[in-house]
């Protein structure tokens, strides 16, 4: 046999701490056809800083599909289908990189999909360029090895082959036709070179994470052994590996042969099927036989499917897929949504799923049971939804696994009507939706029952949009697209349903109350600035106030949200207002002359405008022009300080009652903005923030200048008769 090994490799990506499904860097790979070996490189690493310390990585794994993960240990929605996935744990301790190898033998091919992240996020909000994150790296590599030659086993056909020795397994493969019922495969004349009882075991089937259903067949002193297989995959390769048991030095010598149990299926004529569709696309036209419902069959001719029905195993009914968006995917029933179910033989719905672009999203499929439909009161629709082949045998149990695939039970009855399964993430392939009817005393007591079921099935980015309290977000990974829900106000879970930490109503208007109000503490401010002539510092400090209160009021997670314009606008205005509101304060305190003072405002303000158009969360943007601020206050100071042979500011009033308190404000509020605010604090800690900034600059605004007198509005705003005086010089004419 010829192997070829092959080398895939993806750039590496820095990992986050988990708080929702985006924070899990992926990674997708596509496995070829006839793989015998895959074996993943996995390599992470760290930095050097001292920041950086003991960390452990989770990585998972999964076929088909991305993994569904949940590190958090929130609940999932009502209905939704969750298997654990498979996962590793890497820890960074001592060493800076660690290199791990997973391996799997036979694997699916297909796509496989990695996903790694770091344990959960501690809730901190770290303000950019005040402390350096260390970086955690991850790099996935995939090495596969394939057989290039690997025999096939045609159906009905035997193929004598060779086991040479345990370690050099046999692999053959065999193609599962559509339609197909059933397997079965023997193992014929099992000798050894050594002419003694035959020992080999045959592997039916490829690994498949984080679940795999291999079927093994163990031939241990026997001549002949077989396996039978219900309900195999349609349309696909089934890869099988013989191994042998024996010595070491002994090789087997079998023969292998599968069979296939074919499978009748019934359904409506292409041409009715045509109709339906026309009509479904165009509308029926008045008057028409087909306006009041679906077209019907005649007479003669439904009975005569009602007498094949018999020998058919299966009915089919024609579905069309409808591609809507990105992720997004409905399925139209062409003969109405209601669906005859009987108890002779399944009903079936393909549901297309094998793009490769539809496992980032949520199937989701209803039943809706017409109760006057069914005559008998204790009869029940089972139904199970299945990848790659469907379940026949719906009447016998009630497990709905196939082959290789544990499916999704449903059932409908007339104590309940509803179904619904929700499947997270469903694996690329086709996917199958299985109905029959079940009586309790058996077949024979519906034979001549129907009923009808609503189905209704479609592919979603994220189930129920996710509700009122989360996000849905389109994320990518190179060309792959997949959804994630980010969840607010306390709530959690796969789509934003768990509420075991979510914030009451009262409590979510408590934190848009005290976000908004706290910047009513400008208005002491704006008052001292407006009393002390200050108009454009107060003209800053009121832009301020009002977009940092609506800004506050649109950036709520909860229900008590109230946006007057577009919330990019408003998180850009309050931001440039909060900085340039401590640029002019600053300014104002350098008492430098007008005419440079407000040159350096505008020429100041422009700057900050481009600054934080350039990185708005950027820690510089805020340091930088206080810093360049408090140079120009400070050399001002000095020079005032020179000129007048004394300290400046010469009181010491003015020092203890107004800087030292101002100052010391103006500390706290940089402390607890850059170090106290988490998540979950955040409403209260940058209420607090609000109040000491604007306390603060009522504090540190100096007084106004000696040559101005104070607002006379008695004399400004006068409503009374005055006397004048005419001060004219009269002259007279002398004669």
């Amino acid at each position: 046999s010829l192997y070829i090994s092959e080398y895939f490799s993806q750039s590496a990506q820095k990992l986050s701490f988990y708080s929702w499904y985006g924070n899990a860097k992926l990674f997708h790979f596509h496995v070829p056809e006839d793989t015998v070996l895959l074996r993943w490189l996995l390599q992470a690493s760290r930095g050097k800083g001292p920041e950086c310390t003991n960390m452990e990585i989770t990585v998972h794994f999964r076929y088909g599909a991305p993994p569904v993960i949940n590190p958090l240990g929130t609940r999932f929605p009502a209905n939704a289908t969750v298997r654990p996935s498979y996962s590793i744990s890497i820890t960074l301790s001592s060493a800076v990189q660690n290199t791990t190898f997973v391996n799997v033998t036979t694997p699916a091919a297909g796509d496989w999909f990695i996903a790694a992240h770091l344990p959960e996020a501690a809730g901190r909000i770290e303000v950019k360029g005040f402390s350096t994150p260390c970086p955690y790296m991850f790099q996935a590599d995939m090495f596969v090895l394939r057989l290039t030659d690997m025999p096939v086993l045609e159906p009905g056909v035997a193929m004598p082959q060779t086991v040479i020795s345990p370690a050099k397994p046999l692999h053959v493969k065999v193609f599962v036709p559509k339609h197909a019922a059933g397997m079965r495969f023997e193992l014929r004349n099992c000798v050894t070179s050594e002419k003694k009882a035959c020992a080999v075991r045959a592997v039916l089937g490829s690994i498949t994470l984080p679940q795999s259903f291999q079927r093994i067949v163990t031939c241990t002193g026997k001549v002949n052994c077989s396996l039978a297989l219900d309900s195999p995959p349609w349309e696909k390769w089934l890869q099988i590996m013989v191994e042998s048991l024996s010595a070491a030095n002994a090789s087997v010598s079998l023969e292998m042969l599968a069979s296939f149990t074919a499978c009748r299926p019934g359904s409506t004529s292409s041409f009715l099927n045509f109709s339906s569709l026309n009509q479904s696309q165009t509308g029926p036209r008045p008057g028409s036989a087909g306006a009041a419902g679906s077209p019907t069959l005649p007479s003669g001719q439904a009975s005569r499917n009602a007498s094949n029905q018999r020998s058919f195993c299966l009915q089919n009914q024609p579905v069309v897929r409808e591609d809507l968006d990105v992720v997004s995917v409905r399925y139209r029933l062409l003969n109405g949504p209601s669906v005859p179910v009987n108890s002779l033989s399944p009903t079936l719905l393909l549901l297309n799923l094998n793009t490769g672009m539809d496992s980032g999203g949520s199937l989701v499929i209803s039943l809706l049971l017409n109760k006057t439909s069914v005559s008998l009161a204790n009869a029940t629709v089972v139904a199970c939804v299945s990848a790659a082949s469907p379940v026949l045998s719906l009447n016998a149990t009630h497990n709905c696994s196939t082959a290789f695939f544990q499916g999704y039970p449903l059932s409908v009855s007339a104590s309940s009507a509803e179904a619904m399964l929700i499947v997270l993430y469903p694996q690329t392939d086709d996917w199958f939706l299985s109905l029959q009817l079940i009586c309790p005393k058996g077949r024979g007591e519906c034979n001549a029952a129907e009923a009808k079921v609503t189905v209704f099935a479609y592919l979603t980015p994220c189930f129920n949009d996710c509700g009122p309290y989360g996000q849905c977000s389109l994320l990518r990974r190179h060309g792959y697209l997949y959804a994630g829900c980010s969840c607010k106000a306390g709530w959690g879970g796969w789509s934003c349903t768990d509420d075991t930490k979510a914030q009451s109503v009262g409590a979510q208007n408590l934190a848009t109350l005290l976000l908004t109000l706290s910047n009513l503490m400008f208005l002491p401010a704006i008052a001292v600035a407006v009393y002390r002539y200050y108009l454009v510092e107060a003209s800053v400090y009121t832009y301020t106030m009002f977009f940092s209160t609506f800004y506050h009021a649109c950036d709520q997670p909860g229900v008590a949200v109230m946006c007057i314009m577009d919330y990019d606008t408003l998180q850009y205005c309050d931001f440039l207002g909060s900085v340039v509101s401590i640029w002019v304060t600053i300014l104002c305190m350098s008492r430098v002359k007008k005419i440079l003072k407000y040159v350096l405002f505008v020429l100041g303000t422009l700057l900050i405008a481009m600054s934080l158009q350039l990185d708005r969360r950027g820690v510089w943007n805020m340091m930088g022009p206080c810093l360049f601020a408090l140079v120009i206050m400070i050399a001002a100071w000095v020079y005032h300080g020179v000129k007048r042979r004394h300290c400046y500011p010469s009181s010491w009033k003015r020092w203890v009652f107004y800087l030292l308190p101002g100052i010391t404000l103006a500390f706290i509020a940089i402390s607890v903005y850059a170090f106290m605010e988490t998540n979950e604090n955040y409403y209260y800690t940058h209420s607090i923030w609000h109040v000491l900034v604007a306390s603060s600059v009522a504090f540190l605004l100096p007084p106004r200048d000696k040559h101005k007198k104070p607002w006379a509005w008695s004399q400004k705003l006068t409503c009374r008769y005055q006397i004048c005086q005419n001060d004219r010089e009269e002259l007279y004419a002398v004669t």
